[in-house]
């Protein structure tokens, strides 16, 4: 009740944009006296709203926090389904591990787990992803789609143009997509994405699709060993990136790319992500468990697979591998 309430208010303000909105209005609203009126305002402002009051004129907000929590998600997010119901924790282990677990539980699809701080953040191949509190975007999203289950990689490349769309549309900063699930800016990683599936041998029953970016990050930030391969969108962008905002960009242009791709298959995913690659056309090295390839990346097949041409005109089929520009 608490949370509608909060929500109600918080509607009533962004609806007024710069103007103020009176005490009274906002008891005839919520139904509720004055004082109760200023209890929810004394609320917000220890949630981290900076708002002002003037007799007479009521009351306007200032400056909001740059969080994440479910209120800032759902003021003013436009998708039908994709961050329409939300689960948010200050801190936890992993949002993977919660998503896994309601996914089970029989969590709706769309629904998006999100937390300010993971403290055992992983990436692929069960990788350490630092997520120190207040500065990134780290969260799951759980999606159902009806697709084999040997489709379920391609999400990975849907939700990386994605996510290349929505930092655009809200930095202007243009990323690159580094195969099978990086996204990079000047070179230097920003985003992870994680892909995880459960389902039978013929049937998904959810792809949890998690996300690691580095938002607000400073150098000081990072650990030393990292400082040369990872950045933040504030540090290219050389200003503070409101998180929620980008988040809601995120959930919009995933929905969109989702909805394209359960109608008409992956054809115009693929060529969006193509258009975004850092490596195709370009000289790399294939890192995979087995041995190192090295060779020409020509593109992805329609499962999401890159195909690398050797120097002998051999064309390579690499499925899972870590991949780096040739130095040569």
């Amino acid at each position: 009740m608490q949370s509608d309430i909060r929500r109600t208010l918080l509607e009533m303000f962004t609806n007024a944009e710069d103007n103020y909105v009176s005490g009274q209005h906002i008891s005839d609203l919520l139904g509720c006296s004055r004082t109760a009126v200023w209890k929810h305002i004394e609320d917000l402002r220890k949630e981290g709203y900076e708002l002002e009051a003037v007799r007479k004129k009521g009351y306007r907000i200032v400056k909001k926090p740059n969080k994440v929590s479910t209120n800032e998600l759902l003021l003013g997010l436009q998708t039908k389904k994709i961050g329409q119901h939300i689960h948010y924790e200050e801190s936890v282990d992993s949002t993977q591990k919660i998503a896994h677990r309601m996914a089970q539980e029989g969590a709706e699809e769309g629904t998006i787990i999100v937390a300010e701080e993971q403290t055992a953040g992983r990436g692929r191949l069960d990788r350490k992803w630092y997520s120190p509190k207040y500065t990134g975007v780290w969260m799951s999203i759980i999606l159902r789609p009806n697709i084999p289950p040997q489709q379920a990689p391609q999400l990975t490349l849907l939700t990386a143009v994605a996510v290349v769309q929505a930092i655009q549309e809200v930095t202007g900063l243009s990323p690159d997509i580094k195969w099978p699930n990086d996204i990079l800016l000047n070179g230097k990683k920003i985003v992870g994405i994680l892909t995880e599936m459960q389902a039978d041998f013929d049937r998904i029953h959810s792809v949890i699709i998690g996300i690691g970016m580095n938002v607000n990050q400073q150098l000081e930030h990072f650990d030393k060993q990292i400082q040369q391969i990872a950045t933040s969108l504030s540090i290219e962008k050389e200003e503070e990136i409101n998180r929620a905002a980008l988040m809601q960009a995120i959930f919009l242009k995933l929905e969109a790319l989702y909805e394209e791709y359960l109608t008409n298959g992956f054809r115009l995913i693929k060529l969006l992500w193509e258009a975004h690659a850092v490596s195709i056309g370009k000289r790399i090295v294939a890192r995979t468990l087995k041995a190192n390839i090295e060779g020409i990346a020509k593109g992805i097949t329609e499962d999401g697979t890159l195909l690398l041409e050797d120097d002998e005109g051999v064309i390579h089929s690499i499925h899972s591998a870590d991949i780096e520009l040739s130095s040569k």
